[in-house]
C-alpha cells in the first residue's frame, strides 16, 4: 500500500469514528430527554448530564481510534476529541447563527472533548 491509500483509509477511520460517536450521543441525549420528561430533571443535572455524555463519548472515540492506531494513541485521542468539538461548533454556531449563546463554555467543553478523547486513547 501507498502512502496515499494509508492516508485515506486513516481518514475513512476517523470518519467512521465521528460517526459512531454521533450515533453515540444522539441516543444518550435521547436517553437524557426521557430521564427529564419522566423525572422532571433540574436545568443543573440536564447541564452535568450533557457534560457527561460530552466526556464519555469523546472517551469512547478516542478508545476506538487509539485501539486501532497501535503507536501514539494518545495523539489519535486527542485528535477524535478535538474534531468532536470541532463538528459541535460548527452545528452550534449553524443553529445558533452565531457565538452568543455557545461563547460562555466554549473553552470548557473544548478541554473537557479534547483531554477525554486523549485519556480514552491512552488507556486502549
Amino acid at each position: 500500500m501507498g502512502k496515499r491509500e494509508i492516508c485515506l483509509e486513516k481518514v475513512i477511520f476517523a470518519a467512521k469514528c465521528m460517526l459512531a460517536a454521533y450515533i453515540l450521543t444522539a441516543g444518550l441525549l435521547l436517553l437524557l430527554a426521557f430521564l427529564l420528561y419522566r423525572f422532571g430533571l433540574s436545568e443543573k443535572a440536564v447541564s452535568l448530564g450533557i457534560i457527561g455524555i460530552y466526556i464519555a463519548v469523546t472517551f469512547a472515540a478516542g478508545f476506538l481510534a487509539g485501539r486501532r492506531a497501535g503507536k501514539r494513541k494518545f495523539l489519535w485521542g486527542l485528535a477524535m476529541g478535538v474534531l468532536y468539538y470541532a463538528i459541535l461548533v460548527m452545528v452550534s454556531l449553524i443553529v445558533n447563527r452565531g457565538l452568543q449563546d455557545v461563547s460562555e463554555n466554549l473553552m470548557t467543553v473544548f478541554f473537557l472533548c479534547a483531554g477525554s478523547g486523549m485519556l480514552g486513547g491512552m488507556v486502549s
